[in-house]
């Protein structure tokens, strides 16, 4: 007989001990369930037993197993899935293939991948997925979006575990939706001391000496707006609208940040009676050459007035001028300085001028993550974290930055910090 806190195997059969919050979990219906919770609860425990189940449920074929970075995937993932099918499932054949990153008994592989490589999860057509600490930063949008296009024949289902870290797309993707009452959604959060293992002491520890932001987070479940968060006036029942059909008159402006592999664009559309700028298409592509990518841009802009084309730091000048030999001038941003930019973005949405059309999802996600980096005592610093990752906030800001209104919407730039 084998056992521990969560499990006990006899005879080769399994006997789960799961608290309230793993029930609930595992007896959820929903095509993506997410455990969204506090630390040291049983998240990522739990995870290898319901995959487990679902492999039995589904039949032979491939799996995902999937965390958000590669240190996670050693330190984490990988012992967790390690002790439930080659320990204590041996009997069923099950071995680890470490060259692969599979762990397979010959008839089903269990691919085993991290999010901040989400090319490695386009090489599968899987019948189920668990992912863990899909709330972390590095667990992309692009991630979530490519694990669902591996499950879409099987239409398999997903287990999410993760503690809330920041307001992106697990926040808009995931949560509102199941708040909205998507069917196909569950989210079921509880605390640190729902694990029966967890010290009610540390617990109190955590509640009276850390920031209520991070321990809503990290001992709650609870999705706050952390420390850092860079829009923090970003409301998404304000911000993000449903489209609508555009005024054909309206005029139309375009930001361009550049990139080989990331060429992301931003357009914003302006209401001129109402002062009002509507963000209502974003692209990212890469692998293109110059021409590919202003044929597509000039192809988009058919049918819009489109009064201006601005993009790039001050430093890309042959960018630009590339653009401009294919057929389509772009300008430079008017404002070089990032901090003046962002505070020009952050006045038109403190005074609810700018909105954003939910199919726009890469940018809402990046508003949800955009943040500074903290120092030792959790206060944000002036370096902004993971700032070359951020594509389309990089064109919003450059879009902007034309916007005829708006250097008068503040008389002080710095009023809003």
């Amino acid at each position: 007989m084998q056992t521990n806190d969560l499990v006990s195997i006899q005879d080769g059969k399994a006997q789960l001990h799961l608290h309230q919050g793993q029930t609930k979990a595992w007896d959820s219906l929903q095509r993506f369930t997410f455990i969204i919770a506090g630390t040291q609860s049983g998240k990522t425990s739990f995870g290898p037993w319901w995959l487990w189940r679902e492999i039995k449920h589904c039949g032979a074929g491939d799996y995902l197993a999937v965390t958000a970075t590669y240190d996670l995937f050693k330190l984490k993932m990988l012992p967790d899935m390690q002790t439930v099918f080659t320990n204590y499932l041996a009997n069923e054949g099950w071995i680890f293939q470490a060259a692969d990153r599979v762990i397979t008994d010959g008839k089903t592989r269990i691919i085993l991948r991290s999010a901040n490589a989400p090319g490695g999860l386009e090489s599968a057509t899987a019948k189920a997925a668990w992912i863990d600490e899909c709330g972390q930063d590095d667990f992309r949008l692009d991630s979530w979006d490519a694990v669902q296009r591996r499950l879409s024949l099987a239409q398999g289902r997903v287990l999410g575990t993760t503690t809330p870290y920041n307001l992106g797309w697990l926040k808009t993707e995931v949560y509102d939706r199941w708040h909205r009452g998507d069917k196909d959604y569950q989210v079921i959060q509880f605390r640190s001391t729902m694990n029966p293992r967890f010290p009610i002491e540390e617990y109190e520890r955590a509640k009276a000496t850390l920031p209520d932001w991070k321990f809503q987070m990290f001992y709650n479940g609870q999705f706050t707006r952390p420390a850092g968060m860079i829009y923090d006036c970003f409301n998404n029942d304000l911000h993000i609208i449903k489209p609508f059909e555009l005024n054909k008159k309206w005029p139309v402006y375009v930001g361009i940040d550049f990139g080989a592999m990331n060429m992301a664009t931003v357009w914003i559309a302006e209401d001129i009676d109402k002062a009002a700028y509507y963000v209502f298409l974003e692209t990212l592509e890469g692998s293109l050459s110059t021409s590919e990518h202003v044929k597509k841009a000039m192809e988009r802009s058919q049918k819009l007035r489109v009064v201006n084309w601005a993009g790039g730091s001050k430093s890309e000048v042959q960018q630009r001028m590339d653009w401009g030999s294919e057929g389509l001038s772009v300008n430079e941003p008017l404002v070089i300085d990032v901090e003046a930019g962002i505070d020009r973005v952050y006045s038109l949405l403190k005074h609810k001028q700018l909105f954003i059309f939910d199919t726009c999802r890469g940018l809402i996600d990046e508003i949800g993550t955009y943040s500074r980096e903290l120092d030792d005592l959790g206060q944000p610093t002036e370096k902004i974290k993971d700032k070359e990752t951020f594509h389309y906030l990089d064109a919003l800001r450059y879009c902007v930055q034309q916007l005829e209104d708006s250097y008068s919407l503040v008389d002080d730039p710095f009023a809003n910090w």
